[in-house]
């Protein structure tokens, strides 16, 4: 049962990563502040859950708390400094004292989400700095929407050249051995791997459709 309740715990983590790419993004596009304020009912109702008698509601609560985190660091980044790649980590890392210090505490499941998704979003980052495509960051968001599916699909090959792919393969590797390692740490363990491993999935969806389609990426 112990472990019917962990992988539930795994699956919500895994869509709970999955949901900016379909819903924020496109929202903070058309309306930032909107979509930041959004983060208000979001953790009241995280909250809300949180404090519930049912073991379920209360760990899919805590969830919610660290998915609350993270959505208004993505809102405040991609809403207002979306073109400085440099300031992505920062931002979104902005309650990391709080999630280190909550892990042995009431809330580290909560932290433990945060945490795996922001090693998620520093994995990327140097994905694609050591790759050489983080200077197409600010020029695919700027471009007019006819030019920047070209430029976005420039940057996923130079990804394909043989030192990036090499480089990208070997953190994907690296990161691959850190979800087996967490995933054999217990609840929260799962939960920042999941969180971890769904956000690999994402990065490598993301490749493919700038290297088919790119017109159709999120990232634009």
């Amino acid at each position: 049962m112990a472990n019917l309740k962990t992988s539930g715990l795994s699956l919500i983590s895994g869509l709970l990563v999955t949901l900016p790419v379909f819903l924020q993004a496109p929202w903070v596009r058309l309306a930032p502040f909107s979509a930041a304020v959004f983060t208000a009912p979001l953790l009241a109702l995280a909250l809300l859950l949180s404090q519930q008698a049912n073991p379920r509601l209360s760990r899919a609560g805590q969830l919610l708390v660290g998915f609350s985190g993270s959505w208004l660091a993505g809102c405040l980044f991609w809403g207002w400094c979306r073109l400085h790649p440099l300031w992505h980590l920062p931002i979104e890392a902005f309650a990391l004292p709080l999630a280190l210090t909550g892990l042995r505490g009431p809330w580290k499941l909560a932290c433990g989400f945060y945490l795996g998704s922001l090693l998620g979003t520093a994995a990327t980052d140097a994905a694609m700095a050591v790759s050489g495509v983080m200077a197409y960051w600010p020029q695919v968001l700027s471009a007019s929407p006819a030019d920047a599916p070209l430029l976005l699909q420039t940057a996923a090959l130079q990804v394909l050249s043989p030192l990036p792919l090499l480089l990208v393969s070997g953190c994907a590797v690296v990161l691959l051995q850190a979800c087996r390692w967490l995933w054999q740490r217990g609840e929260v363990g799962r939960v920042t791997s999941a969180a971890l491993a769904t956000t690999l999935a994402v990065d490598a969806l993301f490749l493919l459709a700038a290297l088919l389609a790119p017109g159709l990426s999120g990232l634009i």
